[in-house]
């Protein structure tokens, strides 16, 4: 019934930038907090980000001042910005929505299928 699709991930060398989408698709009402969380090799997955539908956002503190993630709430779609990249940000994505469906169900949380972002040295 809801999709999330990651795109924009990719190999980047240490100190460069790189911006992730996710668009929500389907039966939806309303998206309430949207989000990125990251998991790297052998590491459990960690919020990275969120924002709610009014706009207030939290970060990591391994990502403040580095990564901004806005939304377009009329696209149902979340960004990250990724600036001053690491290699220690090296890890997949996963977008998350926390989502009303059609009909008055939910909220119910949804995820992406993840998209790899590789840092360099």
């Amino acid at each position: 019934q809801v999709q999330l699709v990651e795109s924009g991930g990719g190999l980047v060398q240490a100190g460069g930038s790189l911006r992730l989408s996710c668009v929500a698709s389907g039966s939806i009402f309303k998206v309430n907090v949207m989000g990125w969380y990251r998991q790297a090799p052998g590491k459990q997955r960690d919020l990275t980000a969120t924002i709610t539908s009014g706009g207030n956002t939290n970060y990591a503190d391994s990502v403040k001042g580095r990564f901004t993630i806005s939304r377009d709430n009329a696209k149902n779609t979340v960004y990250l910005q990724m600036n001053s990249l690491k290699p220690d940000d090296t890890a997949v994505y996963y977008c998350n929505a926390n989502i009303y469906l059609g009909g008055g169900y939910g909220p119910y949380d949804y995820w992406g299928p993840g998209t790899q972002v590789t840092v360099s040295s």
